[in-house]
């Protein structure tokens, strides 16, 4: 099952696409998350890197890198993750808008498994990260805004 959200930040897409990407900043407006890193001796995200990323209720994934054009596009799929999650990629959008404002975009594609569970577990799924995807995007606009302002400062 596919979904996306999005909101409209005060802020440069290569700003945006900046911090998104930084797994230094990462947890500084991410609240889905609890830990986040870069494997296999990366130092920047990138086309075939990989990484694992906890959310705070303690499940991980890791995923690589399959798409990184910036500043417009990042996207990932999972290689490793829940028992339950058959199927996992993501990807995140920074659209330019006419008023100096950036569109971000967060599309999600999620699967259950196993598969004759899957007509219960996809929707519960979609929820759940609908929900999560909504205070990630929340959290990074608010983090961003006040960003801009200290540095315009």
């Amino acid at each position: 099952m596919t979904f996306e959200d999005a909101i409209l930040i005060r802020d440069t897409p290569e700003a945006l696409f900046a911090l998104t990407q930084d797994y230094g900043r990462r947890l500084a407006w991410d609240p889905f998350l609890r830990s986040a890193e870069l494997m296999g001796g990366a130092t920047a995200a990138g086309p075939g890197v990989r990484a694992w990323c906890v959310a705070h209720n303690g499940l991980g994934m890791e995923t690589e890198y399959v798409s990184f054009n910036p500043p417009t596009v990042a996207a990932v799929k999972m290689t490793r993750g829940p028992w339950f999650i058959g199927g996992f990629a993501g990807s995140w959008r920074f659209l330019p808008e006419a008023d100096g404002r950036t569109r971000v975009v967060f599309r999600y594609s999620v699967r259950g498994r196993p598969a004759w569970l899957g007509a219960l577990l996809n929707p519960i799924l979609v929820r759940v990260f609908g929900r999560e995807v909504r205070r990630r995007l929340q959290g990074l606009r608010d983090f961003a805004e006040r960003d801009s302002r200290n540095r315009d400062e």
